[in-house]
């Protein structure tokens, strides 16, 4: 028999939608850490079952545009956000800035509001997300990378392409369409409006 490796409320998106496409960032060295991340064992995408289901609905409507959705984050313990908070305090590792944050210094980070000591992904009904061509699995241009810590990932930021603009506003259309509301400093970031663990920053490790 199976372990179970989450509590009650929560499930493994696989399990609702076996085609997603999941990349989770900190469970590999592609982060602004450059190293695995502390409570991210596996790249198991771990999510409310309500956050799940929306997720599922929106993705049978992007079927109809050629379009699927991929998932950098989800539910993050909080163990990893205090490996954030240690990390950021060591002002000597700046391995990844040049591609992550080049034009925010480290320590500024925090009062930016990139990083903070709590996450309302560790509340289980938060994602990074993106779209991708339903043909290739291509990741749509959206402006800047994921975790790009800097005014380009802001969703209203003028100096990019009108393609991208429409990139990201339809991601943002499709988004709150299906109940989540969107970071305005990070285009990938949404919160399921009624999350069913508001206020509660969970611990169980990604595995």
């Amino acid at each position: 028999m199976q372990t179970k490796v989450f509590p009650d409320g929560f499930v493994s998106i696989k399990n609702v939608m076996p085609d997603i496409e999941v990349e989770l960032r900190y469970a590999g060295t592609n982060n602004f850490v450059g190293q695995p991340v502390d409570g991210y064992e596996a790249n198991e995408c771990i999510i409310t079952i309500e956050a799940a289901n929306a997720l599922k609905s929106l993705q049978e409507e992007l079927y109809d545009h050629n379009l699927c959705l991929k998932i950098y984050d989800a539910y993050r313990p909080q163990i990893a956000v205090d490996h954030f908070v240690r990390w950021a305090k060591n002002l000597n590792d700046t391995i990844n800035k040049g591609h992550f944050y080049p034009e925010v210094k480290k320590q500024d980070l925090f009062l930016e509001g990139y990083i903070a000591s709590q996450s309302r992904h560790s509340s289980g009904s938060t994602v990074d997300i993106t779209l991708v061509y339903g043909a290739t699995g291509k990741e749509l241009d959206m402006g800047s990378s994921w975790d790009y810590f800097g005014e380009r990932s802001w969703v209203e930021y003028e100096d990019i392409t009108e393609k991208q603009k429409s990139n990201r506003q339809l991601l943002q259309t499709f988004m709150a369409k299906h109940g989540f509301r969107n970071y305005p400093k990070e285009w990938w970031h949404f919160t399921l409006i009624n999350e069913p663990f508001i206020g509660q920053y969970l611990d169980f490790v990604v595995q």
